[in-house]
């Protein structure tokens, strides 16, 4: 369902998961920041967000997220960024409610509180006019998080350094299922491991481009450096990778939890979820060529 926009309102905003369809880790930083290579593949499942310019300066979340105090969300930090910004060219200070219908695990690697972030600043940017360009949210986000830029910038990506230089990168069309283990992984754990592999040879994007003349091939490009982690750290993830893999390529995406498989069908994505043990939550989605939010704002913030 699209966007309902309504006068000082935008409701029903999509902010989709991604996949990581390959996850390479290539170096490390003097910072400690890891070097990475990915592609991000944006899928049609996400969470739903609400909002409402307000007539004061207040920037409210209204919905209760477990676990997540409204003062720790990305959602309300990178709003509060763009305030500032807002404020700095226009010497006005606006405000915003945000209500957000979660619909994706936390800690599963799926992106989902990133996206959050970017759905809201796309949003407030049209809401509140406050002009900046796609490149300039992006800029602002990035300190909030290597993955906020990604979403702004709206379509499939090969990425590289921490995950903020992007190049728009062509995907198969397909269907994934999506398994969601049941454990929380928290990222700093696998990034600090021991175990973890930082010397992953970089590729380029043509070496990923040269596989999607095969469907079958384009699914098993590359790997994730993460994956071996995660699964000796949480057995859950471990099993849910074994029991996907019957079926295909099965891969973690991110620093995990979440692992996934991609089909040619939706019938062969739901042939798959018959068979799932009642122990794991799993749904399907379909490959997006880009973000859905880009059919309803320019990227200069302005609806059209």
């Amino acid at each position: 369902m699209a966007p309902i926009l309504l006068h000082g309102s935008l409701h029903g905003c999509p902010a989709p998961a991604k996949l990581n369809l390959f996850l390479h880790v290539t170096g490390r930083r003097a910072d400690g920041y890891h070097l990475l290579q990915s592609v991000f593949q944006l899928i049609d499942r996400g969470d739903v967000l609400d909002f409402d310019v307000r007539d004061d300066s207040l920037i409210c979340r209204t919905s209760e997220v477990p676990g997540v105090p409204a003062e720790q969300d990305l959602i309300v930090r990178a709003l509060r960024l763009l305030q500032a910004e807002h404020a700095r060219r226009h010497r006005a200070t606006p405000g915003i409610d945000v209500a957000i219908d979660k619909r994706l695990p936390m800690g599963g690697g799926l992106g989902g509180g990133s996206s959050d972030a970017a759905t809201a600043l796309m949003v407030a940017n049209a809401l509140w006019q406050s002009g900046l360009s796609k490149r300039e949210l992006m800029a602002l986000a990035l300190p909030l998080g290597a993955d906020i830029p990604f979403f702004i910038f709206g379509e499939n990506a090969f990425a590289e350094g921490v995950g903020e230089e992007l190049v728009a990168v062509a995907t198969p069309e397909c269907w994934y299922v999506v398994i969601e283990p049941g454990v929380s992984v928290p990222t700093a754990a696998i990034f600090s491991s021991r175990d973890l592999t930082r010397n992953t040879k970089p590729v380029r994007i043509a070496d990923f481009s040269r596989h999607l003349s095969s469907r079958t091939d384009a699914k098993e490009f590359g790997h994730n450096d993460l994956q071996p982690v995660a699964s000796r750290l949480f057995a859950p993830v471990a099993e849910a990778l074994a029991w996907l893999g019957q079926y295909g390529d099965a891969r973690m995406t991110g620093s995990g939890a979440c692992v996934f498989c991609a089909f040619s069908s939706a019938s062969e994505a739901d042939a798959v979820l018959g068979n799932l043990p009642a122990i794991w939550t799993a749904w399907k989605a379909q490959s997006l060529p880009r973000h859905p939010l880009h059919m309803v704002l320019q990227v200069d913030g302005v609806i059209e």
